[in-house]
């Protein structure tokens, strides 16, 4: 389900119906890179690309910065210390699906619960956390960036949101929290900020990516 709230994009979907997950590259181990090898491999599991948006900082190279599941195979394990950057403003968080139920979860939190989920991808910061906007978001910032971010609202569905224009982190952490009833909300990263809308005819190519989230469905017999 798709909605505008002015200037965001937001879709949602319920993890128990819609099929969503995690991908970084390729079974041959190429990173996706966008939006079009990712179509492309789905296709071949006569699946098809229904929503995808770029899903958590990377490196040079496309690997995760930090904690990266897929199929239940753990690909890079969670990052808890600190350092600089977006990824590494305390506490940071995890996104994850398992059993058809998706949580957002901050980061020692997850590793202390021990957690083996199906999908799961590690960015920072928390956008919301139990209800409460990160402490270190202002108000009054000059740091205006296009975002984007993923939620859980009260319903348990999924809520991907992109902004339209560049947003400072408090105002996207109260779109989540006040507007769209997510207790946690996770940012996955700006700028670089991407989605593909089938319905739409829309494929996003602004810049290379790595972690993707993606909803899919089979293909009808």
């Amino acid at each position: 389900m798709r909605q505008e709230q002015e200037s965001y994009l937001v879709c949602r979907f319920d993890p128990a119906k819609n099929d969503i997950r995690l991908h970084l590259a390729s079974p041959e181990g190429l990173p996706y890179g966008g939006f079009a090898g990712l179509r492309r491999q789905l296709w071949a599991e006569r699946r098809v690309l229904v929503f995808a948006m770029n899903a958590g900082m990377y490196h040079d190279d496309l690997s995760p910065v930090g904690y990266f599941a897929e199929y239940g195979k753990v690909l890079k394990p969670a990052v808890t210390g600190g350092g600089w950057g977006n990824f590494h403003l305390l506490p940071n968080g995890v996104f994850l699906v398992k059993d058809g139920k998706a949580s957002v979860m901050e980061t020692k939190s997850f590793v202390a619960r021990g957690i083996d989920p199906d999908f799961g991808t590690q960015s920072g910061p928390m956008l919301v956390i139990d209800g409460k906007l990160h402490p270190r978001f202002l108000a009054d910032s000059d740091s205006f960036k296009i975002r984007n971010g993923v939620g859980v609202d009260a319903d348990s569905r999924v809520v991907m949101v992109v902004s339209r224009v560049p947003v400072r982190f408090y105002d996207f952490a109260t779109l989540f929290r006040d507007r769209l009833g997510c207790q946690n909300a996770l940012y996955l990263d700006g700028t670089i900020s991407s989605v593909f809308i089938a319905e739409e005819n829309r494929m996003d190519r602004l810049f290379p990516m790595g972690p993707i989230l993606s909803v899919s469905m089979p293909i009808p017999q």
